[in-house]
């Protein structure tokens, strides 16, 4: 999937949005299938099938699609997991961490026997098991400044599961630079949000100019998170790839999905891209990655 300008119409129409007056569309929703469906997989996915928003084309093209997960923990869990349930053909996941008992409380993706094992590894067992069908393509390394192009740029839609903001921050500089719709989300405590990031429409940066003084923000390791809170923000985050591939319904692009678990309340604030962001802005000053560790704070990186 990339995003491409076409001549403005009277209707968008599927997988087709506004940005500036241009009429941009995902290319993905748009373009044809080009396999026909096996009876099997008729038959295991009829209950999409018989959907309008999806029939047969929409569930090739969902086959067709290629998804990156960043994080195969929290967020990465459910989402994957849904993806791969819905027929999605290629899911990549990027992680290097091993299965940790505290993981167990909220990480769908592994189970008891998995601690110590590479998550990666735990999570391609359960998806496979999930839907052998799909294709699961293991990224087991941080993705860095260095790698993160290389990493993303064969996939169409990039999800953000990520728990730390130098990953955040990189993630988004490397899928606008790219092209890639950005599906981002994150939880802590009984809180969660979620967006979608589509190129030229605002980005993370929009939102978050500048990443907050370390520890300000705690993470869930030290403030903790309700354990069911990830599948509730994950599915809403699935639910978004799965739009943008069928190109239906409307994206959260513009858009910002606060969830308040502890009093259950959902409600949305509008996003404005930014003029003066420093990526998607009318006058760019981050053309290529950087040192995203440094910029958050950290110390920078050497070697």
């Amino acid at each position: 999937m990339y995003i491409e300008p076409r001549p403005k119409l009277s209707s968008a129409g599927s997988g087709a949005f506004y940005i500036k007056g241009k009429l941009w569309r995902i290319v993905l929703a748009t373009k044809t299938p080009s396999l026909a469906l096996t009876p099997y997989q008729v038959n295991r996915y009829s209950r999409h099938i018989i959907m309008p928003q999806v029939g047969s084309v929409g569930q090739r093209k969902l086959i067709d699609a290629k998804v990156l997960m960043i994080g195969a923990g929290g967020l990465g869990s459910p989402i994957s997991i849904y993806l791969t349930l819905a027929g999605v053909g290629t899911v990549g996941l990027v992680d290097f961490d091993d299965v940790d008992v505290t993981n167990l409380q909220r990480q769908i993706l592994h189970f008891n026997d998995d601690i110590g094992r590479p998550k990666v590894d735990s999570a391609v067992e359960t998806l496979k098991a999930y839907n052998p069908d799909t294709n699961v393509n293991v990224h087991e390394e941080p993705i860095t400044s260095i790698n993160a192009m290389e990493i993303m740029k064969d996939y169409d839609i990039i999800v953000n599961g990520a728990d730390n903001f130098p990953t955040r921050y990189l993630v988004n500089d490397a899928a606008y630079l790219l092209g890639k719709p950005l599906v981002d989300g994150s939880i802590l405590l009984f809180d969660g949000q979620a967006t979608t990031y589509l190129p030229g429409n605002g980005c993370y940066r929009c939102l978050f100019p500048t990443p907050p003084p370390p520890g300000e923000v705690p993470s869930c390791a030290e403030a903790g998170v309700l354990g069911m809170l990830p599948g509730m923000i994950g599915t809403i985050q699935a639910t978004e790839v799965v739009k943008l591939i069928l190109g239906v319904g409307d994206s959260l692009s513009g858009r910002l999905l606060l969830v308040d678990a502890l009093s259950m309340e959902f409600r949305t604030v509008k996003l404005k891209r930014n003029p003066d962001c420093p990526l998607c802005g009318d006058n760019p000053t981050v053309t290529e990655l950087i040192d995203y560790i440094a910029f958050c704070g950290g110390a920078p990186l050497t070697g």
